[in-house]
C-alpha cells in the first residue's frame, strides 16, 4: 500500500512539474492594444493607440520570477484617429519616429502581486532613452485558445510615465507630463 501511495505521490509531483514549466507565447498583434492618454490643457484627455505590437511573453505559473516579456512597438502603428495629429506625434516635436522608429520593453524582473496579478519591471526605451518602468499586470486567462487550438495567455497592464524623462517634454506642463498607459494583450504558442 505504501508503494502505491508513494508512486501516486511521485506521479502527481511529476505531473505538476510538467504543467508548471514555463511556456513562451508570441504576442498576437490583432488582439493587442497599447493605449496612451494624457491631459490637454485640462480640457480633454486624448488617447493614441499603438498597434503592430511584436514580441513574446514567457510565463511560468508556478514560478513567476522565471517569466519574462520582450516587446517592440513600431511607431508606424501609432493611431490617434486623426492623421494630422499622428504625423505631429511622429515628428521631431515628440517621438521623432524617423530617427527612433520603435518603442521597446524588456523585462528585468517579474513578481507575483496577489491572485492573478503580477508586477513586471523592465527597461523601457522611448525616443532613444531607456528608463525603468513597472507594469501592474492582471492575468486575464491562461488556457487553450478555442479557434487556434493552442495554448494562449491574456494579460492587461497599466503604468504611468513622465514623457519628459524620455526627452519628449514639448508643451509640458500645459500638455501633461504624465501619460497613462493601458495595455491589453493576447499571446499564443506559435505553430510548430
Amino acid at each position: 500500500m505504501k508503494r502505491i501511495l508513494l508512486a501516486a505521490a511521485l506521479g502527481l509531483a511529476f505531473a505538476g512539474a510538467a504543467v508548471a514549466a514555463p511556456v513562451t507565447y508570441k504576442i498576437d498583434p490583432n488582439h493587442t492594444d497599447v493605449v496612451a492618454s494624457w491631459s490637454h490643457f485640462g480640457f480633454s484627455n486624448p488617447i493614441a493607440h499603438f498597434g503592430k505590437v511584436d514580441g513574446s511573453i514567457t510565463y511560468d505559473q508556478a514560478k513567476p520570477a522565471a517569466s519574462s516579456v520582450q516587446v517592440t512597438i513600431p511607431l508606424d502603428g501609432l493611431d490617434s484617429h486623426v492623421p494630422d495629429f499622428d504625423e505631429h506625434l511622429k515628428s521631431a516635436d515628440f517621438f521623432d519616429a524617423a530617427k527612433f522608429p520603435n518603442i521597446t520593453f524588456k523585462s528585468t524582473k517579474v513578481e507575483a502581486a496577489g491572485a492573478n496579478k503580477l508586477k513586471v519591471t523592465g527597461d523601457l526605451t522611448v525616443h532613444g532613452v531607456t528608463k525603468p518602468a513597472v507594469l501592474d499586470v492582471n492575468i486575464n486567462k491562461i488556457g487553450e485558445q478555442p479557434m487556434a487550438k493552442r495554448a494562449a495567455a491574456g494579460f492587461d497592464a497599466t503604468t504611468t510615465l513622465k514623457r519628459s524623462e524620455f526627452g519628449i517634454g514639448k508643451y509640458v506642463p500645459n500638455v501633461s507630463d504624465e501619460v497613462k498607459i493601458r495595455i491589453t494583450t493576447e499571446a499564443i504558442v506559435p505553430k510548430k
